[in-house]
């Protein structure tokens, strides 16, 4: 049974930068995760200097420097759509499933096993409709991942058909074979851009060609226009589709920041 069971295993996306304030005063967030653990354990919270963090009595941030450590070499983190805040490392285990034929990247493993690496970019809903293709089901008609099983069977040159979408508050990127475009609501001085349209901030569109530059250092956009146009276009067209709603979902009070896009300065 185990040589036969197909095990994924993969993490949380993006280290935090959000520093939530828990010093114990009310109003800063600790009154809602100071409860008790499983085993009725009080939760200490708070960035305690004596607290050893790290198990479930213990709710802490670790604020910008390490999530900034967490995700290197990419750049950003949670809530943002750069790499670093949606890149997760992903493992599959099927001893009698997966290929160890055809193999471009090899990985020596204890008692001569060996592994494989695809550095080809998937999403979760591919692993609904890779379940429904190891089960000989048909994928539901409003699913829209792709079945990465060949793979597993040895076609290391296999890559998604269809392009990868993001947004999460205002954030947007589109994957698009090896090209990724991505838009940052907030820039690093803290304006941010209201994003209502298609044409008020097309120069906030970042280029990247993700085979050269994971780690999305140099910004191509402004050498490849027309692929910025269409890129975009198709991440407007999505996001119509789906509904998207603009980013902040309500005004924000004069003088007030987007601190959803500012969260180590909470």
């Amino acid at each position: 049974l185990y040589e036969n069971t197909v095990i994924f295993f993969f993490s949380d996306n993006g280290g935090c930068a959000e520093y939530l304030k828990e010093n114990g005063e009310e109003g800063h967030w600790p009154e809602f995760y100071g409860g008790l653990t499983r085993d009725g354990q009080q939760i200490k919270v708070g960035n305690l200097k004596k607290l050893h963090p790290g198990g479930e009595e213990t709710f802490m941030s670790y604020d910008l420097p390490w999530s900034n450590a967490s995700n290197t070499p990419f750049r950003l983190f949670k809530s943002f759509v750069h790499e670093g805040g949606i890149s997760t490392p992903f493992v599959v285990h099927w001893p009698s499933g997966i290929s160890s034929t055809n193999l471009r990247d090899r990985v020596n493993i204890k008692h001569d096993n060996c592994g494989r690496i695809c550095h080809s970019p998937w999403t979760m809903m591919d692993i609904v409709a890779t379940c429904c293709d190891l089960a000989c089901v048909p994928v539901p008609g409003h699913v829209e991942g792709e079945s990465f099983l060949p793979i597993l069977h040895g076609n290391d040159d296999l890559t998604r058909r269809k392009p990868i979408f993001w947004e999460h508050q205002g954030n947007r990127a589109v994957r698009l074979h090896t090209w990724k475009l991505v838009h940052r609501r907030c820039d690093s001085d803290n304006t941010c851009a209201e994003g209502k349209g298609e044409g008020n901030d097309t120069h906030r569109w970042e280029l990247y060609n993700m085979e050269e530059d994971r780690t999305e250092l140099h910004n191509l956009a402004s050498q490849n226009p027309e692929l910025v146009q269409h890129m975009s276009r198709l991440w407007f067209d999505w996001a119509a589709r789906i509904g998207v709603k603009s980013w902040p979902l309500n005004p924000l009070p004069e003088g007030e920041k987007d601190w959803s896009n500012l969260p180590w300065l909470w």
